[in-house]
């Protein structure tokens, strides 16, 4: 993961990514009560300026700089109150225990960074919260259509299941996602943390 080979890619033209949220986004929160958001890995924000138009506070979090703005630009423009954050995900933290929802979707690095990142985002996710991780699955490379070719790139449902050991697992499946005329696999993983828990360190009951 390269910020300047992604700054040049951003940097290209308008949008790279569409302007639409995810699909499985709006599948999976849209019945949420809005509460308090990360978007991990964000790009140009188009799951978080969804997020913001359903009344979440968001937080867009990004180590390329020209996405960043990109998204605080267009925010701007429809008006939408996200707080944008430049940041590596090799290093970067989110608060423990403050987010209502913790989103990450298609960050793809190899182990063992990825794991690291999926315990922290783990540990952001509030009493109550939800986490909800969606990826390019490792099927995808023989049996799917696009995304990474690489397959130290690409991960599975349990990969992340057994990352966030401290999170109850609503959800943990491989999903079809329609690609100009081809259908992609994506892995697709929702938890939860109980309501009466208290979390220390990262970790549930301790």
């Amino acid at each position: 993961m390269n910020r300047d080979i992604w700054n040049a890619r951003y940097a290209e033209r308008d949008l790279i990514w569409s302007a639409e949220p995810n699909r499985f986004l709006v599948a999976e929160v849209s019945d949420m009560v809005p509460g308090r958001a990360i978007d991990i890995g964000a790009g140009e924000g188009r799951n978080a300026f969804w997020l913001a138009e359903q009344g979440w506070k968001v937080t867009a979090v990004d180590f390329s700089d020209v996405a960043i703005d990109k998204g605080r630009q267009i925010a701007e423009r429809r008006g939408l109150d996200v707080d944008w954050v430049v940041a590596d995900l090799h290093t970067y933290v989110p608060a423990e225990a403050s987010f209502d929802l913790v989103v990450e979707f298609y960050v793809q690095l190899p182990a063992p960074l990825r794991q690291e990142i999926w315990r922290r985002a783990a540990a952001a996710v509030a009493p109550g919260g939800t986490l909800l991780v969606v990826g390019h699955d490792l099927t995808n490379l023989e049996q799917g259509y696009g995304g990474p070719q690489n397959p130290a790139a690409l991960f599975t449902p349990d990969d992340v299941v057994r990352a966030i050991e401290d999170l109850e697992i609503v959800k943990a499946t491989r999903v079809d996602r329609p690609v100009n005329g081809h259908v992609a696999i994506d892995a697709l993983v929702r938890a939860v943390r109980g309501r009466d828990s208290a979390t220390y360190n990262g970790r549930t009951g301790m």
